[in-house]
């Protein structure tokens, strides 16, 4: 009699337990959007002031040699199934972040419903001199990302800054710990000169010289997938 009702238990389990790993895996094969918050880095159109006629990724070489479309291409080689993709620049947000009305200026954004969101921010972000400073940052952080899981809980990936700061870095991983996010520490990327856009080629600008080149792009692109991949957002699209 014991081992008929273990039996039974255990085909239960399985009757149970099967659909809920079927939608575990159809979830993480199927990124169907990806929110890319960032700024110049993520995005940032044509401005004859610094001579930058590109409307990606400052500096890559080309669109699709920006860490988004880079990313996006991976994910669609490793799922084979292309997401739809919203790519914002809200350096207004590093520049104000303790004034700054996320809910307001962000509808779009959080109207999109990601399943995956990249916050790649930091850079723009004013040397953080006080604590009080850094808590008024990881306010401003922890509002933003709060007001990004909606109900359809998207995961959430949050990068360290490509020109490494120790202190920022330190606040930016601790809200997105907070807020239930994946923290991608990219820090080292920025002490190989290789990865600056000025290794690879001529600028009038030095500003732009100093965002990251196509090898710097592809690096970061790199940390974000297999952070996904580790994550078990990314899985092989079954053949």
């Amino acid at each position: 009699m014991n081992q008929i009702i273990q039996a039974s238990l255990v085909f239960i389990t399985l009757l149970t337990g099967l659909p809920q790993t079927q939608a575990a895996e159809e979830q993480r094969q199927n990124i169907g959007k990806v929110l890319f918050l960032g700024n110049s880095i993520t995005k940032h159109g044509p401005s004859a002031k610094v001579d930058w006629t590109g409307n990606w990724g400052m500096a890559a070489s080309a669109e699709e040699k920006d860490y988004v479309h880079l990313a996006l291409r991976s994910i669609f080689e490793t799922t084979g199934k292309q997401p739809e993709a919203m790519v914002v620049n809200i350096a207004a947000f590093e520049r104000e972040y303790a004034t700054y009305d996320v809910l307001e200026k962000q509808k779009a954004a959080f109207a999109f419903k990601p399943d995956v969101v990249v916050l790649a921010i930091g850079e723009n972000v004013p040397a953080l001199k006080t604590e009080t400073a850094k808590a008024e940052l990881k306010t401003g952080l922890l509002k933003l990302l709060r007001a990004l899981q909606s109900e359809n809980k998207p995961t959430i990936l949050v990068r360290s800054c490509f020109w490494p700061d120790r202190t920022k870095d330190e606040v930016l991983k601790q809200a997105c710990e907070e807020a239930g996010g994946v923290f991608v520490n990219i820090s080292n990327l920025g002490k190989d000169q290789s990865n600056y856009a000025r290794s690879e080629r001529t600028f009038k600008n030095s500003g732009v010289a100093n965002h990251p080149g196509d090898k710097g792009m592809q690096a970061i692109a790199t940390a974000l997938v297999e952070t996904m991949k580790n994550s078990n957002l990314l899985q092989p699209a079954k053949k």
